[in-house]
């Protein structure tokens, strides 16, 4: 048991550390590289890919009676 103990723990602390700051380096790198730019614009915009234009608040609304109110200032409710 201690054997696996004290090998596991040198691994993780060498060869192990090692690996995980390779694979850190090689990310920020991909990240980084020079015409990746356009992607994450297009990453970074694709929530609002389909969104819809809100509605106009001064259009004249009708009420859920079916009166007919004017934009913002209120018109002839």
């Amino acid at each position: 048991m201690h054997d696996t103990y004290t090998f596991m723990r040198h691994f993780a602390d060498s060869w192990a550390l090692l690996a995980l700051f390779v694979f850190f380096l090689g990310a920020f790198v991909w990240v980084w590289r020079p015409g990746s730019r356009v992607l994450h614009d297009a990453a970074a915009q694709s929530i609002f890919r389909n969104d819809q234009v809100p509605a106009d608040d001064t259009a004249p609304q009708q009420d859920p009676q079916g009166a007919t109110r004017g934009g913002r200032n209120g018109g002839d409710a």
